[in-house]
Formats: structure tokens, sequence, C-alpha cells
């Protein structure tokens, strides 16, 4: 199945939504933006770089602008979907009874396609690396199965339980946290999961 055909398929299966998915695909059409699909999502980019995509939500549907932060924004359309955490990313959100104005849209997007082609971008900062606590240490030295259990997890599993056991100011509850973290850490969970998905 080609992209443009799981974009067909998306729209299709919509019942809120598709006519604005339809009018605001159809703008796309008319650019230079090559269409795909990424996160299940239709998505428009330029030469390999995310410029833009549409999503849909239960009491919304939005034209996302992956650098949008450089957009001049100059009627007021963006917003920020996350507050102090989304740094590039900013959303143009569209409700059933809001009217899509092609000429407005396209305004948007022509920007967009300029700054991709100028380059203007903010690439996602790395976390830093997991800073493994001495007591860790040892006990991966000790223990070979915890030590291939912990080296399994992802980077932020690491850093909570990392920080968890590394915190504690005395080396009895360094220890405890330990014993406590061990059993957890062979079965591949971190740990906070159970506090997820609630």
């Amino acid at each position: 199945m080609t992209d443009s055909q799981k974009v067909d398929a998306f729209i299709a299966k919509q019942t809120k939504w598709k006519e604005k998915l339809q009018q605001l695909r159809a703008i796309f059409k008319e650019t230079e933006l090559k269409e795909e699909v990424k996160w299940g999502k239709p998505t428009y980019t330029l030469d390999g770089k995310l410029v833009a995509a549409l999503a849909d939500f239960k009491n919304h549907m939005a034209l996302w602008f992956h650098q949008g932060v450089f957009l001049k924004d100059k009627h007021s359309k963006l917003v920020n979907a996350q507050e102090g955490v989304t740094k590039a990313l900013r959303q143009w959100r569209f409700e059933e009874e809001d009217k899509i104005d092609a000429k407005l849209v396209s305004e948007y997007i022509n920007e967009a396609i300029a700054n991709a082609k100028a380059g203007k971008e903010i690439k996602p900062v790395k976390k830093k690396e997991v800073s493994t606590p001495d007591i860790l240490k040892d006990a991966m030295v000790k223990d070979k199965v915890l030590k291939e259990s912990y080296n399994k997890l992802t980077p932020g599993r690491q850093r909570e339980y990392a920080a968890y056991i590394g915190e504690a100011k005395r080396e009895a509850t360094q220890q405890n946290r330990l014993e406590k973290c061990s059993e957890m850490i062979k079965r591949g969970v971190g740990l906070h999961d159970k506090y997820k998905n609630c």
C-alpha cells in the first residue's frame, strides 16, 4: 500500500473529520511537499524533513507544524499543545463548526516550506547520560543477571532507577532501595510503570 493509499484509508475511516481532512489534504497537494504516513497520520515532508501533519482528536482536529515556532502567526491561529514541554511544534486546531480558509492555510504552509528551505529548525536536546550510583555498579559486578537486565532497560528507565537509588542520603536506604528494585530490573519493568497509563 502506498502512502497515498494509506492516507485515503485514514480519511475513509473518519466520521467526524472526513470533510476537513479532505479539504486540508487538497491544499497540501497543491504544494511541493511529499505526502507520507508517520505515526499513523498524514505527514508532509520536504527533502526528508518533517514540515506538517494532520491529526484527529475527539474534540478537534489539528494541522501540526513541526517547526511552527518560526511561523509569524499573524492571524493568531497556532497553539503550543504542551506549554513548557514542546519547543518547536505548533498546532492549528479546527473544531466541528470551524470553516477552513484555504487561502489562509496555504499562507501558513508556504511559510513553513520557506522556513524548511532556509534550514530553520530547533533540534531535540539529547538527554544526558545515565549516572549510575556506585552501590548499583557494585551490585551489577556481583550479579550478572542484574547487569544484563539493567543494560536492556531503556535509558529513561535506567535513569529512573539510578536516580531513585542514588538520591538516598544514607547508605542503608540506598541498600534497601537497591534490594527493592533488583527484582523489578530483572523483570524488565520501569520503576514507575505501574503509574503509567492510569
